[in-house]
Formats: structure tokens, C-alpha cells, sequence
């Protein structure tokens, strides 16, 4: 019988054994979900996610169009989320959801969320990439915030139109209820989310907010006082919005 030996391509060109790709991937799941909060962990996202925000905008015209920062109901940024796979993959990632009121120009403090997803095909690798998730109607803030929603089948998502501005007469807020981005190793272009699933953190909202607050309390209510480690933040988000 002929011996068939299965193996995935590491970081360094090497190969790996089919199982040891697949331990990889299930070995950073239980890092990433298992593991306790640790401190500093809770500013670092809220850090991260400003830090993201500003090297996507800076891409020479193939960045997230202005027009749609100016007009979105909401901004979810995902640093470093890892995508994993061989054969089964996943995708998983810690970071912050906060909501715009277009009227105003205003930004609520940021909500702690996580994201998975699974799927199934020939795929092989593991590799970390930054998402960005502009959300640009209503329905898709009031899905964000259930129990969990899966991208795709609760709620629509479509992979982002990138430049500067968007063309003239473009109907853009009728197009999709989410617009999905990501960058890889200095590359920046839409994605594909289809049956992620969002989830609210509940314990890191409660640690970074010092109470018991749930994520619609945060973003909804006007209520809750943002965090010293969020104002940059939310006057990153405050300057994009901005019209230029």
C-alpha cells in the first residue's frame, strides 16, 4: 500500500504533519478563549483598535472611503484576529464595537466583543489579520447587540468598497447592513465573514467599566462615562466621521 503522508506549510517554509497544523489551530483557540484576563489586556484592545483605525486610513487611496465613516451606525475593529486552518479552520479575535449617531457626529464609549467562525474546505496555514466592520443601518447595531449573531445569516456582510471617496450617485447604504475589511501583511482589502458568530464579552466589559454593565448599556443608553484609555479612541473615530 502506498504511504501518503499529509502535511501544511509552517512560517518558515517547512513542512508540518497534517495533525500538528491541526493542533496548532485548536492549541491558539484554547489560548485565546481558556486563557484569564490578564492587566492590561482590556486597554491594549481599546489601544490596538485606534492604533488599527489609523494605519488602515493612511493606505494612499485604497483605505475605507470617508463617506462611509461619515454616515455608518456603528464601527466593530478586530486587531489580530487569527485565522487558523487545515481542512476545518476558524477564525477568532477579541476587540471593540462603538455606535455613531450620523446626526450628531457623536461616538459612544466602546463594548468589548469577541468574534469566531468556523468553515470547511482545502485550506492550509495560520496567519493573523486586523478587521474592521463598518455597520451601516440600524437593524444591523440592534443585531450586534443579542445574545449572538452570525454574520451571513442573521445579518447581511459584504467585503467593503476601498478609496477615498466614493463614486457620485453611489446608493451605498442600501447595498449591504454590514461592510467587512481586513489587512494582512501590509495588504488591505474586503473579506469574507460568512457565518462568523459576534459575541458580547460580559467579563471584559465588567472589568474595564469597574460594574456590571451589559454592551447596550454602553453603547445605547448615553449613560456610561467612557474610560481615560478610550478618549483616543473616540476622537479617532470623531475625526474620520468628520467631513472634510
Amino acid at each position: 500500500m502506498e504511504n501518503i503522508s499529509r502535511t501544511s506549510s509552517g512560517a518558515n517554509g517547512k513542512t508540518l504533519p497534517w495533525f500538528l497544523a491541526m493542533a496548532a489551530v485548536f492549541l491558539l483557540v484554547g489560548l485565546l478563549f481558556a486563557s484569564p484576563l490578564r492587566a492590561g489586556e482590556l486597554e491594549e484592545r481599546v489601544q490596538n483598535a485606534r492604533v488599527v483605525l489609523n494605519q488602515v486610513m493612511s493606505i494612499p487611496d485604497n483605505g475605507i472611503p470617508c463617506d462611509l465613516f461619515a454616515k455608518c451606525k456603528a464601527v466593530a475593529v478586530f486587531p489580530h484576529v487569527v485565522k487558523g486552518a487545515f481542512i476545518l479552520g476558524g477564525n477568532f479575535g477579541r476587540g471593540i464595537i462603538s455606535v455613531h449617531n450620523p446626526d450628531t457626529g457623536t461616538w459612544s464609549p466602546p463594548a468589548l466583543f469577541t468574534i469566531a467562525g468556523g468553515s470547511l474546505g482545502f485550506q492550509a496555514g495560520i496567519e493573523a489579520i486586523d478587521l474592521v466592520l463598518l455597520v451601516m443601518a440600524q437593524k444591523g447595531v440592534d443585531s450586534l447587540l443579542k445574545s449572538k449573531v452570525k454574520l451571513g445569516a442573521d445579518i447581511g456582510v459584504t467585503a467593503g468598497p476601498v478609496g477615498r471617496r466614493l463614486e457620485a450617485g453611489t446608493d451605498i447604504l442600501l447595498y449591504s447592513e454590514i461592510y467587512s475589511y481586513s489587512r494582512s501583511k501590509g495588504l488591505f482589502a474586503g473579506v469574507s465573514l460568512e457565518g462568523a458568530t459576534i459575541l458580547e464579552d460580559q467579563d471584559a466589559n465588567r472589568a474595564l467599566y469597574g460594574k456590571e454593565v451589559s454592551a447596550r448599556d454602553i453603547l445605547l443608553k448615553g449613560e456610561i462615562e467612557p474610560p481615560a484609555v478610550a478618549q483616543g479612541l473616540i476622537n479617532t473615530l470623531q475625526r474620520l466621521s468628520s467631513p472634510n
